[in-house]
């Protein structure tokens, strides 16, 4: 009899959107987490918009662990003691930056379902970003536009964001412009946000011009299609942007990268770093 504990569920919590293509790209990528580690149990739930919302996958997890209590309990003749069927699950925010969602509103939402639900130890995972991992991502996707490593010198980027109000965030995002501009030989690496920060895309892509970069490549720093997405590629137009990269969407190296903050919330919980979001 195996008696070593399963993994924690991963449950992706994505903010969902009414474009299909959100959901679709949402998807794509967890069935490549999926396929890297195929003994591991794989969610989605979605803040708005999509359907499964987060409170009603944890609530049909939390019935799967009772039910399995009642089944072990049944099976040895004793009555489930209160540890018994508990199911464990980290929550992954599929968020580049750590701004209100990640801080607040998701947090919120495990909270009130977590307190409802005693069957359930849930523990949320850190944000995706920064990564190396993401700038790899961001290499692949403008490789795939039609940039070659000796394009590099005479290059300028625009790594465009779908914009937070949360300063920290912004910070963040000029960071790792200027960090991916020293590491990978870019001419220049430009932040840009479609919403709440400046400057916007088709600014940014002027700036360089002014400058006298000769091509210029504007690079989505977005997980999945939708309206800020469709934003950042319609500035990239207007601005006669040489390069538009597509959105990470299932980008191998964005799944490894789900899969490490997985193993790390994991690691924190066996070591006791990180409080569960339990009532």
């Amino acid at each position: 009899m195996d008696l070593c504990p399963p993994r924690p569920t991963l449950l992706v919590v994505a903010h969902g959107s009414r474009d299909p293509r959100h959901a679709a790209a949402v998807s794509a990528l967890c069935a490549r987490v999926r396929a890297l580690r195929p003994e591991l149990r794989v969610e989605v739930g979605y803040l708005d918009f999509n359907a499964p919302r987060v409170p009603r996958v944890l609530e049909r997890l939390s019935a799967e662990a009772e039910a399995e209590g009642r089944r072990a309990a049944a099976s040895s003749g004793r009555r489930g003691g209160p540890g018994e069927g508990v199911r464990e699950v980290v929550a992954l925010p599929l968020l580049l930056t750590r701004a209100f969602h990640a801080k607040s509103d998701i947090p919120a939402v495990l909270r009130a379902a977590t307190a409802r639900l005693p069957r359930l130890a849930v523990r949320q995972a850190e944000v995706l970003g920064p990564s190396p991992l993401l700038t790899a991502a961001l290499e692949r996707r403008l490789a795939q536009a039609g940039v070659r490593p000796g394009d590099r010198g005479s290059t300028g980027v625009v790594l465009a964001s779908a914009g937070s109000s949360d300063p920290e965030a912004s910070a963040v995002i000029a960071d790792i412009a200027r960090e991916w501009r020293h590491t990978a030989g870019w001419c220049a690496v430009r932040p840009a946000f479609a919403s709440a920060s400046l400057p916007r895309t088709a600014d940014a892509v002027r700036e360089l011009r002014a400058e006298g970069v000769g091509r210029v490549a504007v690079s989505p720093y977005v997980i999945a299609p939708g309206f800020l997405p469709d934003r950042i590629a319609a500035g990239a137009r207007e601005a006669g942007a040489d390069v538009l990269a597509p959105v990470l969407g299932p980008a191998p190296e964005l799944a490894r990268l789900l899969l490490r903050r997985y193993d790390g919330a994991v690691l924190d919980g066996a070591r006791g770093d990180v409080t569960a979001l339990t009532a």
